[in-house]
């Protein structure tokens, strides 16, 4: 959530750097709830001064000959009088506050400086390739084609057994993505400091607001019953995020380069805005597993702490030898959270083309006064907001497909990666 100090002293200001992100924040409608809030809050002040003037009047009227039950009968009703016009107010200031909060949490963050102005996906600017994109002296095939040729991928038994967009991994295949998964834990926890958790695969309404997913992406959740505010997590970082929500961390515990967390989950998402897009296969599911990396860092650590976790990714893909390209996204296509974010997108022989595999943010102090997730300064003892960050390391499914079609075989087949072979047992061939 925005600082509400920064919005105040600059409306407009902030109304045009969001506007490079394609969305309107009505300036207008946020003074006159803040003007409506500050006045209940003036007259309320008046209320109380003069209901203290009030009572110091029972006093005077004594003196003045009036008995004293009489006095305080007069009182009295002017003490009801200003007790119902403070009720009033009072519950004027909190309407107020409540729509101003509301807006709030309805708008996403402001795009850091450095972040190219753009309006889509078009406008992103490549900032780095790393590989070169093999060359195949036969017909390529879709990781589909290759999956369903083994008799490893099968899309037709999980439709019956869910409906579209799942997807039944056999043998193989199976234990190429929990070797996959394993791999990632161990690089990022043995030589990236991440610390591994294991995490609630069920949230409820507070983690998504904190994080951001609510209230404006309710409709890509899948929420369990309508009665309850419990939603089956989008990602590992609500869940994994939330872990900061309500604390204050001592210096200590942050130490030299703030507090790193590595988690692999499930993820469940609706999809709903991705109508007829990659129905096919394992590049947009309902169900999908990824390796999250979160940090929680201090305010000036955050933009070398990016920069660090994008490399944690890359070297996922360096190690599996992927080729791939590294893009900073314009501020039209960033998330709604993000301050500032980096793609990472696999080259896939099939589409003969990059796609996303991981997304890497910095969400400046955003997340952070959403959950009031805090640490303790010692150098003036107060607390100071976190900065948060995310990125995948990496979505296990897409890394999959990129393995399956960059590594395949002429005659069907698919090689396993050096680097995936001590987790398989041996095992250098899908398929033969």
């Amino acid at each position: 959530m925005l600082d509400i100090k920064t919005v105040r002293q600059d409306p407009q200001g902030i109304a045009s750097a969001l506007a490079t992100r394609g969305f309107h924040f009505d300036v207008e409608h946020f003074t006159a709830l803040d003007a409506r809030r500050k006045q209940a809050d003036i007259d309320s002040q008046n209320l109380l001064a003069e209901r203290k003037s009030a009572s110091k009047k029972i006093g005077t009227l004594v003196s003045q000959g009036i008995s004293v039950d009489e006095a305080k009968a007069q009182v009295n009703v002017t003490l009801e009088k200003i007790s119902a016009q403070l009720d009033a107010l009072t519950e004027q200031a909190k309407q107020a506050q409540a729509e101003i909060e509301e807006l709030l949490l309805a708008t996403p963050n402001v795009p850091a400086l450095e972040v190219p102005r753009g309006s889509s996906e078009a406008d992103n600017l490549e900032v780095a390739r790393w590989g070169e994109p093999r060359h195949f002296d036969f017909g390529v095939k879709d990781h589909v084609a290759l999956g369903e040729g083994l008799h490893l991928l099968d899309s037709e038994t999980a439709g019956k057994i869910t409906g579209s967009r799942f997807t039944v991994m056999y043998r193989d295949l199976a234990r190429l993505h929990r070797a996959l998964i394993q791999f990632m834990l161990n690089l990022h926890t043995e030589e990236h400091g991440y610390a591994e958790v294991y995490v609630p695969y069920i949230v409820n309404r507070d983690s998504l607001l904190g994080t951001g997913q609510l209230p404006k992406f309710e409709e890509d959740l899948f929420k369990l019953h309508a009665d309850q505010d419990l939603y089956l997590i989008p990602t590992a970082e609500v869940p994994v995020t939330n872990i900061a929500r309500d604390r204050i961390f001592e210096d200590a515990e942050l130490g030299a380069g703030g507090i790193r967390f590595a988690c692999h989950t499930p993820c469940f998402r609706s999809e709903a805005g991705s109508y007829g897009r990659d129905t096919r296969g394992l590049i947009r599911q309902h169900q999908f597993e990824k390796v999250e990396l979160v940090q929680l860092v201090r305010a000036d650590e955050s933009e070398n702490a990016l920069e660090a976790l994008v490399g944690h990714a890359e070297a996922v893909l360096q190690r599996l030898e992927l080729p791939y390209r590294k893009v900073i996204l314009c501020s039209g296509d960033i998330g709604f959270a993000a301050q500032k974010t980096y793609d990472l997108e696999v080259w896939l022989p099939a589409q003969d083309t990059y796609r996303e595999i991981s997304s890497c943010s910095n969400f400046g102090d955003y997340q952070a006064r959403r959950m009031q997730a805090r640490w303790r300064n010692p150098a003036t003892g107060k607390p100071e907001l976190l900065h948060t960050l995310n990125g995948s390391g990496l979505a296990v499914g897409r890394t999959l497909v990129a393995i399956m079609e960059n590594y395949q075989r002429a005659d069907g087949t698919i090689a396993v990666p050096d680097a995936l072979q001590p987790y398989m047992g041996g095992l250098g061939i899908l398929g033969g």
